[in-house]
C-alpha cells in the first residue's frame, strides 16, 4: 500500500482526475430492441450512449414480481475472448458459469450486463458470437488510439460502467439506493475502481483481479490494457483503490494459483483492520470461476443486494 498523505476523499478525487472519470449528469437515453419471456424473469437486448456516445449494447434481466428490485451491473470477463460479453453473463453463449446474470435475476436482483467496447457488439471488425481473426489487434487498438491523443482506455471503460449504473438505477421497478457491481477477471478490475470512485455503487463483488500493480511487475504478469495507466502509482496502487470502497460492502475472490490475484492477502491486511464490510474468500486453484465459487459470488450478492 502506497504512503497515504491525503484522507480518501481528496485521494478519489484526484484519481478522478488522474483517470477522467465523472458520473454521469442524467441517465442515457434507453432504446429497447427485443424482449423475451425467462423463467423467472424478462430479458431485453437493450442499447444507450455510452462515454464516447457510441451505442452500447446490453441484456437488461428483470425479476418476475412486484418490485422495486435490487440491481448489479454485471462486467463481462476477458479470457481472450473478445466475441464474447454481455452475452456470456445472460448465459446465452460461452461459459455457464460466467452466466450470473440468469442466476441473480432469479434470485430477485435485476441485472444489467453491457458489452465492454472491443467486446462482442462493440467490435470493429464482428458482430455477434463467433470469433474474428482480428479481434486481439483490435482490443490493443482501443488503447494505442486513445494514449497518443493523450487519452486513456480506463476513461472510456469507467465511463461506461457509470453509464450502465445510471442506465439501471432509472429502471421502473429498480431500486436506484441498491444497486451494485460484479466482475469476473477483466470485469473484476472494471467493479474495483468503479466502485472506488463513483460512491452511488452500494455493493461490489470482484473476482480473480485482486493483485496490485507492484506485485504483477514483480511477477513480470501482464497488466490488462485498460488498467495500463501512466502515473498511476505515483497517487495510488490497487490495494489503495480497494480501501476506497470501504465502508460499503466488498466481496474479493481470489485463488491460489491465480497470478492475476497473487496479492489478495496482502491487500486483506493492508485494507482489512479498518474496513468491517470487506469479505475476501481465497480458494484452492487457477483462475477460472469454479462451481463453488459462482455459488458463493451469487449467494454473496443476492445477500447485499437484499435478497
Amino acid at each position: 500500500m502506497l504512503q497515504r498523505t491525503v484522507p480518501d476523499e481528496e485521494l478519489r478525487a484526484r484519481l478522478a482526475d488522474l483517470l477522467r472519470f465523472a458520473v454521469p449528469r442524467a441517465a442515457p437515453a434507453l432504446e429497447t430492441l427485443e424482449r423475451r419471456a425467462c423463467d423467472g424473469y424478462a430479458e431485453a437486448l437493450v442499447r444507450y450512449p455510452g462515454h464516447d456516445g457510441e451505442p452500447v449494447p446490453a441484456f437488461l434481466l428483470v425479476p418476475d414480481g412486484d418490485g422495486p428490485h435490487p440491481g448489479v451491473v454485471v462486467h463481462h470477463q476477458h479470457h481472450s475472448q473478445f466475441h464474447l460479453g454481455k452475452s456470456e453473463v445472460a448465459g446465452r453463449a460461452g461459459d455457464p458459469l460466467q452466466a450470473f446474470g440468469p442466476a441473480l435475476a432469479r434470485r430477485g436482483v435485476a441485472v444489467l450486463a453491457p458489452d465492454a467496447i472491443a467486446f462482442e457488439d462493440r467490435r470493429a471488425l464482428a458482430r455477434g458470437t463467433e470469433p474474428h481473426p482480428g479481434d486481439g489487434p483490435q482490443h490493443h487498438n482501443e488503447m494505442s488510439y486513445r494514449l497518443v491523443r493523450g487519452e486513456l482506455l480506463i476513461t472510456t471503460v469507467l465511463g461506461d460502467a457509470a453509464a450502465a449504473h445510471s442506465v439501471l438505477a432509472a429502471q421502473p421497478g429498480v431500486d436506484p439506493e441498491r444497486i451494485g457491481a460484479l466482475g469476473h477477471s477483466y470485469g473484476g478490475n472494471t467493479t474495483l475502481f468503479h466502485a472506488a470512485l463513483d460512491e452511488r455503487v452500494r455493493f461490489a463483488a470482484a473476482s480473480g483481479c485482486a493483485s496490485t500493480y507492484r506485485r504483477r511487475m514483480a511477477d513480470r504478469t501482464q497488466i490488462e490494457l485498460a488498467q495500463i495507466v501512466p502515473g498511476i502509482l505515483a497517487l495510488a496502487d490497487v490495494d489503495d483503490v480497494v480501501g476506497l470502497i470501504a465502508p460499503r460492502a466488498l466481496l474479493l475472490v481470489s485463488a491460489t494459483e491465480d497470478k492475476y490475484s497473487a496479492d489478495a492477502d496482502e491487500i486483506e491486511r493492508a485494507v482489512g483492520a479498518s474496513y468491517e464490510r470487506l469479505r475476501h474468500a481465497r480458494h484452492s486453484g487457477g483462475h477460472d470461476v469454479t462451481p463453488e465459487r459462482f455459488a458463493l459470488i451469487v449467494d454473496w450478492v443476492a445477500a447485499a443486494a437484499g435478497r
